[in-house]
């Protein structure tokens, strides 16, 4: 370490000295001293901030490993982040670029998202799909979803996530259907929504419950999707609602 490095190292706390002599300012350290400065240069010369380092300083060895694996995974999307700033500067032509960000027409938008859903029914009605359909299948979700998310109505939304929480489902994929599960019971709690949607959220839950194997939960959330059921008056929407649950029983 330079005598300037000491100095500042000193200063912010980092690396303190035992002893400084009041009339020549020199300062002196001692022996134990040394496994901390050989820690704090062996990080420097790694770029480690000095404020990571003042961190991890006197962590015992394996907290020091958990620490600096975060700082590594912040330095990989940073590195990530840039390869692709570059990747896009290397193609950077102002022919090339949009003056105005991209937009839907809002009627456009919602036409893309309802076809969207629609496509994603009929993948799930489909006997024999492939693994490409699956894909179709789970990207078109999503991206109904997310246009939804722009242009839609509260309703929208929380059947979006119903529908992506059946896709998961329908994969064998327990926890993301839980989790759009979920999402679709907050939204339609939050909002209010009808009957027919709270039964369908405890539906969605109770059927990603069941892919996990979770036979308690599964008949809780089902439970409450009769209860819900109980009040929802339309003919067609009971039966909807009645034949889904028969296939969690």
């Amino acid at each position: 370490m330079s005598i300037g490095a000491l100095r500042h190292y000193a200063e912010i706390g980092l690396f303190e000295p035992a002893e400084v002599d009041p009339a020549t300012g020199y300062r002196y350290y001692r022996e134990d001293q040394l496994p901390t400065a050989r820690r704090i240069a062996a990080l420097r010369d790694l770029d480690v901030p000095l404020a990571v380092i003042k961190q991890v300083r006197d962590l015992p060895t394996e907290r020091l490993s958990e620490r600096l694996a975060a700082y590594r995974e912040d330095i990989e999307s940073i590195i990530w982040r840039l390869q692709r700033q570059s990747h896009r500067l290397s193609h950077f032509t102002e022919d090339r670029m949009p003056t105005t960000a991209f937009t839907l027409d809002p009627d456009d938008e919602r036409r893309l998202a309802a076809t969207l859903f629609n496509r994603v029914w009929e993948l799930l009605e489909r006997t024999g799909r492939g693994r490409d359909e699956d894909d179709e299948m789970l990207h078109a979700a999503h991206a109904s979803r997310y246009h939804w998310g722009v242009v839609g109505e509260p309703v929208n939304r929380a059947r979006g996530e119903w529908q992506v929480s059946r896709v998961y489902a329908v994969l064998g994929r327990a926890e993301p259907a839980l989790h759009h599960g979920r999402r679709c019971l907050e939204l339609v709690e939050e909002h209010g929504l009808s009957s027919f949607d709270l039964a369908y959220a405890h539906e969605a839950i109770a059927r990603a419950h069941r892919v996990a194997g979770e036979r308690d939960q599964t008949r809780r959330h089902v439970e409450l999707a009769r209860v819900a059921t109980d009040k929802v008056t339309d003919p067609e929407e009971r039966n909807l609602l009645d034949a889904d649950l028969a296939q969690l029983d």
